[in-house]
């Protein structure tokens, strides 16, 4: 459960968070720097192996690589989908000089299927230390999301309230 302005909890136990600049709705559109509101699974996680050792949980997992991205160009084919960089429209990168994606977990939101202008590249990843507002996504410290993501099973969904 996770509860504006930034707290999530998970087994009893309350972790600090990051969430969107523009907090948290329901009516989420791509680019509004909102988190989304609602119940969604957790897809899968990718990490950086030359940073993450030891990775445990029981989502599918994949080692990033220098040329990973997320599409985010609402007009395109593969939008709210994993692409390989160099990409011909708008792309994220996903290995990135700062911690922040070091580990991130995929949220299943806007993604079966994938609807234009309605959100891309939501995740749960590492936050800075100041716990600094996302674009979207939810944050939190490597340790906690470490923690939590050792439990979490295929089934579990991360829900989010409306601010």
């Amino acid at each position: 459960m996770v509860l504006p302005p930034g707290k999530l909890i998970w087994q009893g136990k309350e972790y600090q968070c990051a969430l969107g600049k523009s907090g948290t709705r329901e009516n989420k559109t791509e680019g509004d720097k909102a988190t989304p509101a609602g119940c969604f699974l957790l897809r899968e996680v990718f990490f950086r192996p030359d940073r993450i050792k030891n990775l445990k949980t029981d989502l599918p997992v994949k080692a990033l690589t220098r040329d990973d991205g997320w599409c985010d160009d609402s007009k395109n084919k593969n939008y709210n989908k994993f692409v390989k960089l160099p990409y011909p429209t708008s792309a994220e990168a996903l290995w990135r000089k700062d911690n922040l994606y070091d580990v991130l977990a995929v949220v299943g939101y806007n993604d079966s299927p994938p609807l234009p202008g309605k959100g891309s590249a939501i995740f749960t990843h590492v936050t800075d230390k100041n716990y600094s507002p996302t674009d979207g996504c939810i944050a939190l410290a490597l340790p906690d999301l470490l923690e939590i993501l050792r439990t979490v099973k295929k089934e579990t969904l991360i829900c989010i309230n409306p601010d």
